[in-house]
């Protein structure tokens, strides 16, 4: 399948999330070009930095949602009400980022100004609705006749859940106004990530657990292909990510670094 083929397969399945997903990519080319003029930085990495994380992670988690929602073909006006509230807070979230960024502010954990603390809790407020629509999308999963493998529905099922379970790190470090632990926010970090090199960064787990959201769906039809006992191997390799996700929590808890460089 190429990529025309693929992109008319996504907008049949979910017109909405295939073409605002499109839209948060062509943000992410947009954003790319300006860094290259704009050398203003906050905390040290250029300021466009962060929006350019956001939208191209938005745009694949828009079209995951889109082809995930695809199977739930008997749930249309639902489904159609979860992709408009979908996009609503992934709006909500994209223009305040953009928006600071502009001003030169900090978008996340920012409350030095009543302005920015209000941005800040309505940033957390949507994020809040979105992982909602996510928790009624898994109903869905285990209410509806999708007529899939028992392997891949178990997957998406399984890679929901973990989603939305650590989704929750975001509550954490919004709780705690950081996503370091022992260093300050900021300093060196890795390419374009900026995931500390100094100290435990809480980012890293939030990023490897929210993306079991593809990874076990993609590891189920490839169990699916190869035969033997794939609902076992599915839910095995959930277990195994699950347990590597928090492995990554708990060493950033412990202000150790993803990977540490002097």
């Amino acid at each position: 399948m190429n990529v025309g083929n693929l992109w008319e397969a996504l907008v049949r399945r979910n017109r909405l999330l295939a073409f605002a997903g499109l839209i948060m990519l062509l943000l992410f080319l947009i954003l790319a070009v300006v860094s290259l003029f704009d050398s203003t930085t906050i905390l040290g990495i250029n300021r466009w930095i962060k929006p350019m994380k956001f939208s191209i992670s938005i745009a694949v988690y828009l079209w995951t949602i889109a082809w995930l929602a695809g199977y739930l073909e008997d749930r249309a006006r639902e489904i159609r009400y979860i992709s408009l509230g979908l996009i609503i807070t992934m709006i909500s979230e994209i223009v305040p980022i953009v928006g600071q960024a502009a001003r030169g502010r900090l978008s996340h954990f920012n409350i030095s100004s009543p302005f920015d603390g209000a941005v800040f809790s309505f940033m957390g407020i949507m994020i809040a609705l979105n992982t909602l629509l996510n928790i009624y999308l898994l109903v869905l999963f285990f209410r509806s006749k999708t007529g899939l493998s028992p392997a891949l529905l178990w997957g998406i099922r399984i890679g929901l859940l973990l989603f939305i379970i650590f989704s929750a790190e975001g509550a954490l470090m919004a709780s705690w106004l950081t996503h370091s632990v022992g260093v300050s926010d900021g300093g060196p970090g890795l390419p374009f990530v900026n995931w500390s090199t100094r100290g435990g960064d809480l980012r890293a787990a939030h990023f490897f657990g929210i993306h079991a959201l593809q990874a076990l769906p993609v590891a189920a039809t490839f169990f699916d292909r190869i035969g033997s006992r794939p609902v076992i191997w599915t839910a095995l390799f959930g277990l195994g990510y699950a347990v590597i996700a928090a492995a990554l929590f708990v060493q950033a808890m412990l202000g150790a670094p993803l990977i540490g460089l002097k």
